[in-house]
């Protein structure tokens, strides 16, 4: 059995998990998912609730002088969840977890024998709490394809990195044209890690596009729609998370990907990178209203096909495969 920790800010990280272990299930590898946030609704195997580690009105000491990302001093929370996930380690003994993403559960795990397969993240990871994880780590899970990130790795790391290009859970799906609209449309797809942008922002960019139909995607829509909300597109404005990104990219959708300000540049190096491999329009932040039209016809220039780079349709099943065998491999030794 193989694990799997969900962490719970966003919603890509369990999109991404429910798509591997769909791939991993038809191999004959149950998963089991542990996470403080519900399991995603397309989840079919079991689900550990981890207390949330957040309890503190007022967290003292969080990174242990430096050495982790979230350790708050005293946290009842804290203490529970990393109860847990030491009891599930000793009842199911794993082959392998999956950490997507917490240094903390990934020493634990290790602290308690269990392999684990880190998730790396864009952006500047070489701090110490990152190196830690790194450095213990079976493997990196990387969902960009080879080059867009990681320069500067130690080469310990590069050597142990799967970049398996984006992985989406609409890999594989039908891809159409967008259907006739009296003007050219624009989605703006956000997510649900946070906000920076404004109403009056995007309300800006519409007048000053009015040769172009803005709809902005809802996360209280069923998301069963979205796909063909991303077909019907002429251009997507999304930020620069990796499962917006991963969803973009399988539908070959022309875009403008706005980062939005997250720890260690990590939206930054994303648009940087889709940028410098001619993928889509990158920027680092949501720009004036009046760089709007040239922006949206750069991405409708620049076409989709870029995506082809960033995303090959078969992620999930490949990092399957991957985690299969090694988990098999380590179950041998």
């Amino acid at each position: 059995m193989i694990g799997w920790y969900v962490h719970h800010v966003g919603r890509g990280h369990g999109t991404r998990a429910a798509a591997v272990a769909r791939q991993l299930t038809l191999r004959g590898r149950p998963v089991t998912g542990l996470g403080s946030a519900p399991p995603p609704g397309d989840w079919r195997g079991e689900w550990v609730v981890l207390e949330r580690d957040d309890h503190s009105p007022e967290p003292a000491d969080v990174t242990a002088h430096g050495t982790l990302h979230w350790a708050p001093r005293h946290d009842a929370g804290l203490a529970a969840r990393a109860a847990t996930v030491a009891e599930w380690a000793v009842r199911c003994r794993p082959d392998l977890l999956v950490v997507d993403v917490s240094v903390e559960v990934a020493l634990l795990a290790r602290l308690c024998g269990v392999p684990v397969v880190v998730a790396a993240l864009p952006g500047e990871r070489t701090d110490p709490a990152h190196a830690l994880a790194h450095d213990l780590a079976e493997a990196l899970l990387a969902p960009w394809p080879a080059g867009a990130h990681g320069h500067g790795w130690p080469q310990a790391w590069t050597d142990k990195t799967w970049a398996v290009g984006a992985l989406s859970r609409f890999d594989g799906r039908r891809r159409r044209a967008p259907r006739p609209h009296p003007r050219p449309r624009v989605l703006l797809l956000w997510g649900a890690g946070g906000r920076a942008t404004t109403v009056g922002q995007v309300a800006a960019a519409r007048a000053a596009t009015p040769g172009w139909e803005w709809v902005e995607w809802s996360p209280a829509l069923p998301e069963s729609l979205l796909w063909d909300a991303l077909l019907d597109a002429d251009v997507v404005v999304t930020h620069g998370g990796q499962n917006a990104v991963a969803e973009v990219a399988a539908a070959r959708r022309p875009a403008v990907v706005v980062a939005q300000p997250r720890p260690f540049g990590e939206q930054e190096a994303t648009a940087a990178a889709l940028t410098r491999m001619d993928v889509a329009v990158g920027l680092d932040t949501w720009p004036e209203a009046q760089r709007w039209p040239g922006l949206l016809d750069r991405a409708r220039r620049l076409g989709g096909s870029g995506w082809e780079r960033w995303s090959t349709g078969t992620a999930a099943a490949d990092l399957a495969a991957r985690l299969d065998d090694l988990a098999s491999g380590l179950a041998a030794r």
